[in-house]
């Protein structure tokens, strides 16, 4: 018997995407000057809007899917008499896996012949996007739940995210710069390159003068790390916020220099809790490559 595959809205993949690969997901929430929304990918107020207003400087702000939502969205797949493999945010960015772990426990002893399986990513965007599409590969080439979780558990931190931001007045807000360096670096055309480590935590890893040369560090990290080096066979998706001409060079360099993809690189919005925290003008870079180390 076939199984639910589910994920969050974090995910950061379209509505066509997830239609398209049976993947059902639950939204976080954000507000943006206080008005409360769903994160449902651009529905209740699109992505070039909400980009718009955070750099008019509208303040916004997110909260997970709490345990009783969990309840409701997981109660409909029990009900129908089917099994749920959920697959949450990154524990090193929102303790929405524990909420998720709670209401299993909850539903557990209501639905004692079904099974609620959680994993926790560690990843997050379009990272974990792309995690999602495999374990649908998965799961449509007949393995059991069983199976495809202990897949995810044993390959998730070999999902790569890599991270340039050309704003860092939000990874100041968030405390990942000083304000002195949020400064120095805004003078002198700084953009940080960051990625997720091992403990799913976003990591400031080096420094780049000038929008180009960090575009293309983006692609020497893909040249460092990913399978097979420029060999590289499998997916890659780029995820960005307000900044798509950018996003399309990175991708145009990538499949010039990875002739062997599958497929073009798909370019997907960074959604608006994600967004919420990194701002406009940020291209993050995923793909399948060595496990990621702290």
């Amino acid at each position: 018997m076939s199984f639910i595959l589910s994920c969050e809205s974090t995910a950061d993949l379209s509505q066509a995407h997830f239609d398209q690969r049976e993947i059902h997901y639950v939204p976080f929430h954000f507000s943006i000057n206080g008005k409360q929304y769903l994160d449902d990918l651009g529905q209740s107020i699109p992505f070039d809007q909400f980009y718009a207003e955070m750099a008019n400087g509208a303040k916004t702000d997110t909260s997970q899917v709490n345990v009783e939502e969990f309840v409701q969205y997981f109660t409909q797949f029990l009900e129908a008499g089917q099994d749920i493999l959920h697959v949450s945010l990154s524990s090193g960015l929102s303790g929405v896996s524990n909420s998720a772990m709670v209401a299993k426990q909850q539903l557990d002893a209501k639905y004692p012949d079904r099974k609620i399986e959680v994993v926790d990513s560690l990843a997050a965007s379009s990272g974990y996007g792309l995690l999602m599409d495999k374990l649908a590969d998965l799961r449509d080439a007949g393995q059991s739940i069983d199976e495809v979780k202990a897949w995810a558990e044993a390959n998730k931190l070999r999902v790569h995210h890599w991270f340039i931001s050309t704003n860092l007045s939000y990874f100041v807000r968030l405390g990942r710069l000083s304000k002195v360096s949020g400064w120095f670096g805004t003078q002198f055309h700084i953009v940080p390159l960051l990625n997720m480590d091992a403990t799913g935590h976003l990591t400031p890893r080096k420094k780049q003068r000038g929008k180009k040369m960090a575009e293309k560090a983006l692609v020497d990290a893909m040249t460092e790390h990913a399978d097979d080096g420029v060999a590289y066979s499998q997916k890659c998706y780029i995820s960005q916020s307000a900044f798509y001409d950018d996003a399309k060079d990175v991708a145009d360099m990538i499949e010039a220099k990875f002739t062997k993809l599958d497929g073009s690189v798909e370019i997907n919005h960074i959604g608006t809790t994600i967004g919420s925290h990194t701002g406009p003008g940020t291209i993050a870079l995923f793909f399948w490559g060595d496990k990621r180390t702290d």
